[in-house]
């Protein structure tokens, strides 16, 4: 069976979020049951950069308005096709936000084109990289499974992947001729969403079935509270949305192997952990505190990731004698605040601005537990990684957190089972709450251990989930 997965980033090569990790590791995933996957990403500076040769497969001669090539080649062990539209992606930074933080005025026509030129292979463009299924991911390929309908020709099957619902690409209606859509798809039934063309909304009403990255999130986003003006549709496609958790890549994410780290281990040698602790603290100036219990946060800086509630409980951390050592970027109030506590409190808080990948490694593996307060959370991946390294994750009930996540309560802990600790709601009393338990759980030496252990023993692979896809694709091919 051949696969197109389409998306608007992908790691290595290019990365802001999840979704990145999701793209780079599922392909893989998928290959290694058998599954024929090629990845359709956008031709940005760095993506062209990381594809050593490649072989012209198509040219456009006017695609939203300018001249664009669409190259097949291989990078980091995927079999991609890149679409190298200079008018469109040959600009660095940021792949949505011009160099003013702002998005780019133009990125409506941008991503119409990568799913224009998605559907345009699933009608047989190349004949030889025609799918049997096309998997579109997020809002900025929500046109796919439109201009698929729109086109009137037998097409394949389109799975549509909700990463973060938060996120939907809203455009002018007055884009509609624009962008090659026909005058009779601005409707409820069509693109139309609150008045303006919805990316997202369409790729929702028109695919033949909707996955979201956990369970739990796939119910949530279903309700007027978490389905942010999409839940009655979600409602009505209820026998069309299926929750599959995202996986994380065990080949870069091992801690017995991780070049990033100062002592390799496993869950049968924990004590080597210390080692990273130690090499954590000296490299954030942390004062070096074997007993403290040090709290790692590895987050964008926004209200949705709880980083004001992790600011106003800084002193629960402080008065349980426990260090916090912050890794990200996000918006600039808050990148503010975690300066002025990591100046307020010298050697037990220190934040990072900006985004380190060998650091973020030496965080999971060298922090006693992660923060996760997100007020909401699709699937995240920074808990799964937490697990795999020992760092006991310290998360909202909710999303994806409560699906991965086992709570240390009494019953998990008599049972050995515990994994982490949740808490709800999403609130500064109730993350207080939990750090306060987390701290009398951490001066149990041997049942932290324990939770350490059940946690790095977990399958966190890619393993089951691509298994999950797979079986999804095969019922839409037979349907």
């Amino acid at each position: 069976m051949k696969i197109l997965m389409v998306g608007s980033e992908i790691f290595p090569l290019i990365k802001t979020g999840g979704l990145a990790d999701v793209m780079g590791a599922l392909p893989a995933a998928l290959t290694a049951i058998g599954l024929k996957v090629t990845t359709l990403i956008p031709g940005y500076p760095a993506v062209l950069a990381a594809l050593p040769s490649s072989d012209v497969v198509h040219r456009y001669a006017n695609l939203f308005a300018g001249d664009a090539t669409l190259r097949a080649g291989r990078a980091e062990g995927l079999d991609l096709l890149v679409l190298d539209a200079p008018h469109l992606f040959a600009r660095p930074g940021n792949p949505y936000l011009d160099p003013v933080g702002k998005d780019w005025h133009d990125n409506a026509q941008r991503f119409a084109a990568l799913a224009r030129v998605a559907a345009d292979l699933g009608l047989g463009l190349v004949p030889s990289l025609t799918p049997d299924i096309v998997h579109a991911h997020d809002w900025q390929t929500g046109l796919v499974p439109v201009y698929l309908r729109y086109a009137n020709k037998p097409a394949p099957p389109v799975v549509m992947t909700v990463h973060n619902l938060a996120y939907q690409g809203q455009f002018p209606a007055y884009l509609l001729g624009a962008l090659g859509l026909p005058s009779d798809s601005f409707s409820l039934a069509g693109v139309e969403h609150y008045g303006a063309i919805g990316f997202l909304k369409a790729g929702l009403q028109h695919a033949d079935a909707i996955t979201t990255v956990s369970p739990s999130y796939a119910a949530e986003i279903a309700t007027p509270e978490g389905g942010m003006g999409l839940d009655g549709l979600f409602r009505a496609r209820a026998d069309r949305v299926f929750g599959i958790l995202n996986g994380l890549d065990t080949d870069i994410w091992d801690p017995a192997t991780d070049n990033a780290l100062a002592a390799h281990f496993d869950a049968n040698r924990l004590a080597l952990r210390a080692a990273n602790k130690s090499m954590l603290a000296r490299a954030t100036g942390l004062a070096e505190r074997p007993d403290a219990l040090l709290l790692g946060l590895i987050s964008r800086f926004t209200w949705q990731k709880g980083i004001d509630l992790v600011l106003a409980a800084i002193d629960t951390i402080i008065s349980v004698n426990g260090q916090l050592v912050v890794l990200g970027t996000g918006e600039a109030a808050l990148e503010s605040a975690l300066r002025d506590a990591s100046a307020a409190y010298p050697g037990s808080v220190k934040a990072i601005i900006g985004f380190d990948e060998g650091l973020a490694h030496l965080i999971q593996g060298g922090a006693d537990a992660l923060l996760v307060p997100s007020r909401f959370e699709p699937c995240g991946l920074t808990q799964l990684a937490a697990q795999r390294y020992g760092a006991v994750p310290i998360v909202t009930r909710i999303g994806g957190l409560a699906d991965t996540v086992i709570d240390a309560n009494d019953a998990a802990l008599s049972a050995h089972v515990a994994t982490g600790i949740q808490f709800q709601p999403a609130s500064e009393e109730g993350l207080r709450r939990a750090l306060l338990r987390s701290a009398r759980l951490f001066q149990d030496k041997p049942g932290w251990q324990s939770m350490q252990r059940n946690a790095m023993q977990l399958d966190v692979s890619w393993a089951n989930p691509a298994r999950h896809y797979a079986a999804l694709y095969r019922s839409l091919r037979s349907a």
